[in-house]
């Protein structure tokens, strides 16, 4: 009795380990920039604005939970999720979080760009106006995460560069601006610049590990 007590303790105690590392704010971010590319530690120290030591650490937390992977390419080292299921949990935690906490939910309206902003359910309302050309869909992340994975039919302007580019854009159909997921500010940019510069534009809150999560790719 007591050793089946020991093995359901030992049991509980490993899945256990991949919930302390979901538990870090900043892993999870680190986690949503693999969604998107791989990267260097340098590269996601940047983008997740702290430092490489502490990049460094939590990476080596995902490691050890064999959540991420490397490969040396010259005299990078290159990060990637282990596993596209490691991109359908993270997207399975904050699709949780959103529907239960009120503090995320209130969160989330500051940051929208307008009320209408497109949701999941018009995923299949979207591919058919994109694939007539009704809509232009703009994926403003940089110009490696499109190149490694990006929406159907979407087109790339990186959100640096939108500004220099805008006479690339049609006027006379509405664009659909995308970037990392609910909690990327590229698209709520791109999308005030548009606006203000006379575009139809609205911000599609997915991002590609939302987009293949729903479809099951």
């Amino acid at each position: 009795m007591k050793d089946s007590r020991k093995i359901k303790d030992l049991l509980y105690e490993q899945v256990s380990r991949i919930g302390k590392v979901f538990s870090s704010p900043k892993r999870l971010e680190l986690i949503e920039l693999l969604c998107q590319s791989e990267k260097t530690v340098e590269t996601l120290a940047n983008e997740a604005s702290i430092s490489v030591k502490l990049t460094s650490s939590h990476l080596r937390e995902l490691r050890m939970a064999h959540l991420v992977e490397t490969e040396r390419q010259g005299k990078n080292i290159y990060y990637r999720l282990a596993d596209k299921s490691v991109a359908d949990m993270w997207v399975q935690i904050h699709t949780l979080a959103e529907e239960r906490l009120i503090e995320l939910q209130l969160a989330l309206q500051k940051i929208a760009s307008q009320p209408d902003d497109l949701v999941p359910s018009d995923r299949d309302s979207l591919m058919k106006a994109a694939r007539k050309g009704e809509v232009v869909v703009l994926d403003v992340r940089p110009t490696g995460e499109y190149l490694n994975a990006h929406l159907p039919f979407a087109r790339s302007i990186p959100i640096e560069e939108l500004r220099q580019r805008l006479s690339e854009l049609p006027k006379d159909r509405a664009i659909v601006a995308y970037c990392r997921g609910p909690y990327c500010l590229m698209a709520v940019d791109a999308v005030a610049l548009l606006r203000q510069e006379g575009y139809s534009a609205i911000h599609l809150r997915e991002g590609i590990a939302e987009w293949e999560a729903a479809s099951g790719k």
